[in-house]
Parts: C-alpha cells; structure tokens; sequence
C-alpha cells in the first residue's frame, strides 16, 4: 500500500489518515511480531509518542525481532525525553542519541522483512502532539516501491552509524552515561507548555458518558466507574502516561491530572488511562460527575489545559449560544454513535466564548 496523508483530517489519499495510522498499518496490522527490524528516527520524542506502541515493541522483540531508533538529543533544549528512552530499553530496543537537533531532524519510520522494506517519511515527530494533534504530512511507501528506489534500511541505518557524529548508544546498565544528560525530564517541575499544547479539547458526550451521571444514587444504573471517553487520538493532549496497570492482563497506560469542574466551582484530581491493547480508547475520570444530572447525552464538553497537569472542564447543553460556536470545531467522528471531538486553541476558545484562561484558581476551588 503507498499513501499520502495530511493530518489531522484535512486529507488522505485512502483510509490511512494520519501518521498514527500509517505507522499502525506498518508496525502492527502489516507486520508479523518476531519478523525482521522495525525502526523510528525522529528530532523530538516523548513517552506519550510512544505509547501506542511500546506493547507491540515488547511483543516484536520478545519473539525474535528487533527495534532500532535515533533521535536527537541536547542539553539546551528539550528534544528527547527520559521517559521514553527508558520505557524503549525496557522492552529491548536500541536507542540511539544524537547530539543536538540540527544534526537529526529528519522524520523516518518504517520496518525490514523477508517481505522488503517499508518506508514512512513524514513531518510528524514521535511525540503526542506528533502523531495526532499537530498539522503534519506522511507518506506511505510500500516494498514494492522502495525496492524499485533501491531504498535499504540497512545500509541507511550502516551509513547512519558511520556518521562522524556526537552518537551515544544508551544502556539501562549505566544511566550516568554522558549521553543520559542529552535527555530532558518530562515531570521536571519547570516544565512550561508550549504554545501548541494549550488547548481545549470539545467533545459531545453520548449516552455511555453520562448515563451514571443522570441515575438515581443507589441504583444499578449507577453503578460502576464514571468516565468520559476521548478521542483515540488524544497523545498529545495529556502528561506522560506512565503509570502502568498491575492488574489485568490488556496494558494500560495512565495519568494523574488536576481538572477543575467549572460549573460546580469544584477542583478534584483525575486519572486519565489509555487501553493499549484493548479499544485504544482514552478514558477520563469524572467521577464527581455521578448522579449530578449536570450533563446528558448529547450535551458538549469542552476540556481546556492550561497547564502541565491543570485542566479545566465546561459542559454546554445544544440550546446554549456557546454550544452553537463550539460544535462545528467537533469535526471529528468516534464511532458509530454520533460522537464527535475536535481541538481548538485556548486563545481561539477565549474569543468565542469569553472565559480567559487559566480561570481556575491555583489551588483549586
């Protein structure tokens, strides 16, 4: 299969409409784990690029296989995290450094088989904000075009490591290696957000959202965990998903987040999870939500950040002015049931809407 994709949905030669989803076509529904190298060279990388795939990673390498990368790394700026090259090494793969992101700013993801060599070339990073949320373009090439290119991972990847380059191979065995130090901290408390992750996730809330939020306490239908699911795309719109289950056999990967509940002057924390092997939804914590009555199927809920772990939610009914101004910023479609999600910017959800932000108090309420 070739493809060309500009993401997120803006336009796609077929169904592959994204970065996310090419690399799933090449790494998970086109590949038998165990079978030849598969490879990722990106400028940036953060936990939450990778994700998506560390379980099939581990999968691959368990049985056989391999899993090459470079990324880029400096001690000024924020290029490669911790995170991510730990989690990477504790599945088995190679993980290559190298210093400074002029020297690496190429974005190239792909796998080797007896089949041949298929090849992603893209301006999408290995981060969240890479692989969904950003305006990125990818193309797809199959093996059957990169062998009429004479296109080798091999030697790209020999001639890679022949480079006269600052390269640091990092093992888990010494983290005090000086290539270590080219890697940023994803939970460093000065961590700022960019510009490009502030902002408001809406989304319209269906009845698996909000049928323990309209029942009767005590009653069945209120029993069980109260959740609002997300957009399968959500990567980057949440901190490192680092928290592990330790239960269960399907892997899920969590957060712990700060969400001030705006129309009920309430702040209470929340975990966010991520089921990497089962739906590959997004789930949010809303529990004090249960049995309010606050929101209902069909209603739109608009989940700003404002900070690293600070987020704050707003419920909008259809008869409300700012529902009008919100919903056609959903243009995403989750599922078959009508739901729809969308991203807007915070200073773009201020002009149509009036609430500055950050408008929650520090502390909370």
């Amino acid at each position: 299969m070739r493809a060309f994709s500009l993401h997120p949905n803006v336009y796609a030669t077929g169904n592959l409409d994204g970065l996310l989803r090419m690399l799933e076509q090449v790494w998970v529904r086109n590949h038998t784990p165990g079978q030849g190298t598969l490879y990722l060279m990106s400028g940036f990388g953060t936990y939450n690029g990778g994700v998506r795939f560390f379980q099939t990673f581990a999968d691959h390498i368990n049985q056989g296989g391999q899993v090459v990368s470079f990324f880029a790394g400096s001690t000024a700026q924020r290029l490669t995290s911790r995170q991510l090259v730990e989690e990477l090494l504790k599945v088995g793969a190679e993980v290559n450094i190298v210093n400074r992101k002029r020297l690496l700013h190429a974005k190239c993801y792909g796998s080797s088989t007896n089949q041949g060599d298929q090849l992603i070339v893209t301006s999408g990073n290995f981060t969240g904000p890479g692989l969904s949320q950003n305006v990125e373009a990818a193309l797809l090439i199959d093996d059957v075009a990169t062998r009429e290119m004479h296109f080798s991972w091999t030697s790209l990847v020999n001639s890679l490591r022949n480079q006269n380059w600052d390269r640091h191979v990092l093992t888990l065995a010494n983290m005090n290696a000086p290539g270590w130090q080219l890697l940023y901290d994803e939970y460093a408390r000065n961590i700022i957000l960019d510009e490009t992750e502030e902002v408001t996730l809406v989304v319209t809330l269906s009845h698996s959202d909000t049928a323990r939020i309209q029942a009767t306490a005590g009653t069945n239908a209120g029993l069980g965990s109260q959740y609002f699911w997300l957009s399968k795309d959500s990567y980057g719109f949440f901190p490192p998903l680092t928290i592990r289950n330790q239960r269960g056999i399907k892997a899920t990967f969590s957060c712990d987040i700060r969400l001030h509940y705006m129309d009920k002057k309430e702040t209470h924390g929340a975990r966010v999870t991520f089921e990497a092997e089962n739906n590959l939804d997004f789930r949010l914590g809303t529990g004090p939500l249960r049995g309010t009555r606050t929101a209902s199927q069909g209603d739109l809920a608009a989940i700003s950040r404002t900070g690293e772990k600070e987020y704050e939610l707003r419920l909008y009914k259809p008869g409300n002015p700012t529902f009008a101004q919100l919903l056609p910023y959903a243009v995403n479609h989750v599922g078959h049931q009508g739901k729809r999600y969308g991203y807007i910017d915070n200073d773009q959800f201020t002009r149509l809407t009036g609430v500055g932000l950050p408008s929650a108090p520090k502390g909370g309420f």
